[in-house]
C-alpha cells in the first residue's frame, strides 16, 4: 500500500514538472513572438512612414497590447559599433555580432527580452532592436508555481488520508482475521472467520478460507471415523482370538475344546485377514493411473456381466436393468476404463443394494447426458439415516441401522475410488426405510 502511494505521488510530481516546464517554454515562444512582431512592424512604420513616431504610437495603441517597459531602437549597420552599443544597452557584443550575421536573433537578460532584426532599406541597412519585461512570464509562472505547489500539498494530504484510511479499514479486519486464525486449532475446526462487513478482497478470502476449513474439518471428522472404525473392526477379531487363545492355555483341555478353539480362531484370523486385504485394495486404488489398463468399453455390457455375476452367486435375485434410455448410436455408450476395476465398483454397489433389501428389487437405468455416462442404481432396503451420509466414504464406517447385516463398511469407498479413477463421480441420497439411490457418472470416451 505504502508502495502504491508512493508510486502515486511521484507520478504527480512527475505529471505537475512536466506541465510547469512546458508552460514555461511555451511563455518564452509566445513572447519571442510578440517581439518579433513588433521589431518587424517597429522597422516597416518607421522606415517607411513620415510622422513615424506619432504613427507608430497610435498604431500600437490600436492594434498591439500594450508590454511592459517597452523600449525600440533602430541604428543603421554602417555606423554601428558593437562594443559601445553594448556598454550603452548593458548587452552582450555578440549580440549584435551574431544579429548581423544571421538578420534575426533572441537575447534573454533577467526578465527582459530582446529581439534584433537586420532589414534593408533605400538609403541603407538597419538594425532594429526591441525589449520589453515578459510580463507573462513573471505573472503567469508564479501564479503557476502557487497552483502547482498547492496540487501537490492538496495532492500529499489527500493520499496520507486516504492511505490512513484505506489501511485502517484493512488493518483493522486483518487484525480480526489474524486472530480468529490463532484461535483455530485441530481442537477446534468448527470456529470461522466472519465474512460480514468486510472489503470485497477480504471478504473473498475469507471465504475461501472457511471453505478451506470446511475441508480440513470433514478431513478431520472422516479421520477420526476411520480410526474409530478401524479399531473396533480390528479388535474385535483380535480380543476373540487372544481371548480363546488364552482359554486354552489356561488349563489342560480335551482335544475337542482344542479343535474347536483353533476354529475359532481361524474364522477370526480369516475376518482380520478379510478387512486388511480390504483396506489395502481400497488404498491400492489410489495408486497412479498409469499403472493401469484401460481400454474402451460399453457401460451395458459392463452392467449385463453384472448381472451375470449375481446370476451365478443367487439365480433368485432380483436385479433389474432399464436399458429404455439407450441412445441410438453405440459410440455413446463408450467409456474408457478398467474393466475388472468397473465391474468391482458396480458389483459392490449392487450387492449393498440387495445386502440391505433383503433381496429386494434393485433397479438399475442406464442414461447418456451430452458428456457423461449415467448408470443410476436404486434399491428398496434399510436406507440410510440422512446425519449418517456425510460419513458413508470413510472406511470401516458403517451405518447405525445396518447392524444385523454383515460387512466391513469398505464397498463404498472402493467404488467411489475406482469411478475418481476414471475421472466419474458417485453421487448417494437416502434416507432411513426409504432405501439408497446411486447414481454413477462417467465421462463418455472421446474419439
Amino acid at each position: 500500500m505504502i508502495l502504491l502511494f508512493a508510486s502515486l505521488f511521484a507520478i504527480i510530481l512527475l505529471f505537475s514538472g512536466f506541465i510547469y516546464y512546458n508552460l514555461i517554454q511555451y511563455s518564452y515562444a509566445d513572447f519571442h513572438a510578440r517581439l518579433h512582431t513588433r521589431a518587424l512592424t517597429t522597422a516597416r512604420i518607421e522606415l517607411e512612414t513620415d510622422n513615424e513616431a506619432d504613427y507608430l504610437k497610435q498604431f500600437k495603441a490600436e492594434y498591439l497590447e500594450k508590454l511592459t517597459n517597452e523600449r525600440h531602437f533602430i541604428i543603421r549597420t554602417d555606423t554601428l559599433n558593437p562594443a559601445a552599443l553594448s556598454d550603452k544597452l548593458d548587452i552582450p557584443q555578440h549580440f549584435f555580432e551574431e544579429t548581423l550575421r544571421d538578420g534575426d536573433h533572441f537575447y534573454k537578460k533577467g526578465n527582459t527580452f530582446y529581439n534584433a532584426i537586420r532589414t534593408d532599406h533605400a538609403d541603407g541597412q538597419y538594425l532594429v532592436i526591441v525589449s520589453a519585461e515578459n510580463y507573462y512570464h513573471t505573472h503567469h509562472e508564479v501564479y503557476l508555481r502557487q497552483l502547482l505547489a498547492g496540487t501537490i500539498i492538496f495532492a500529499v494530504l489527500l493520499i496520507f488520508f486516504l492511505s490512513y484510511w484505506i489501511s485502517s479499514r484493512i488493518s483493522k479486519p486483518l487484525q480480526e482475521i489474524s486472530t480468529r486464525v490463532n484461535e483455530i486449532g485441530t481442537d477446534k475446526l468448527h470456529l470461522r472467520i466472519p465474512e460480514e462487513d468486510l472489503p470485497r478482497e477480504l471478504e473473498i478470502l475469507s471465504k475461501s478460507f472457511n471453505v478451506m476449513l470446511d475441508r480440513l474439518e470433514t478431513s478431520f471428522e472422516a479421520q477420526k471415523n476411520f480410526v474409530s472404525n478401524a479399531s473396533h473392526e480390528f479388535r474385535t477379531p483380535l480380543t476373540a482370538i487372544i481371548a480363546e487363545a488364552d482359554l486354552a492355555l489356561s488349563r489342560g483341555r480335551d482335544p475337542e475344546f482344542y479343535r474347536e478353539t483353533l476354529r475359532v480362531i481361524l474364522r477370526e484370523a480369516e475376518k482380520l485377514n478379510n478387512k486388511t486385504q480390504a483396506l489395502l485394495f481400497l488404498a491400492q486404488t489410489g495408486f497412479r493411473k498409469s499403472k493401469l489398463l484401460f481400454e474402451p468399453l460399453r457401460i451395458d455390457e459392463i452392467l449385463l456381466e453384472c448381472k451375470e455375476t449375481f446370476n451365478k452367486i443367487d439365480p433368485s435375485n432380483n436385479v433389474v436393468i432399464d436399458f429404455t434410455n439407450l441412445p441410438e448410436q453405440h459410440q455413446q455408450l463408450q467409456v474408457q476404463g478398467n474393466k475388472q476395476l468397473l465391474m468391482l465398483a458396480i458389483t459392490n454397489i449392487i450387492g449393498n443394494g440387495l445386502k440391505y433389501s433383503k433381496n429386494e428389487v434393485v433397479e438399475i437405468s442406464l442414461e447418456w447426458e451430452e458428456n457423461d455416462i449415467v448408470i443410476r442404481i436404486k434399491d428398496r432396503g434399510i436406507g440410510i439415516p440422512e446425519s449418517e451420509l456425510p460419513f458413508i466414504y470413510d472406511p470401516f464406517f458403517r451405518a447405525s441401522n445396518t447392524g444385523e447385516f454383515e460387512g466391513y463398511g469398505i464397498g463404498l469407498p472402493l467404488a467411489r475410488n475406482i469411478i475418481r479413477l476414471h475421472k466419474g463421480e458417485l453421487l448417494v441420497s437416502s434416507a432411513a426405510g426409504q432405501g439408497v439411490t446411486a447414481e454413477i457418472k462417467i465421462p463418455l470416451r472421446r474419439n
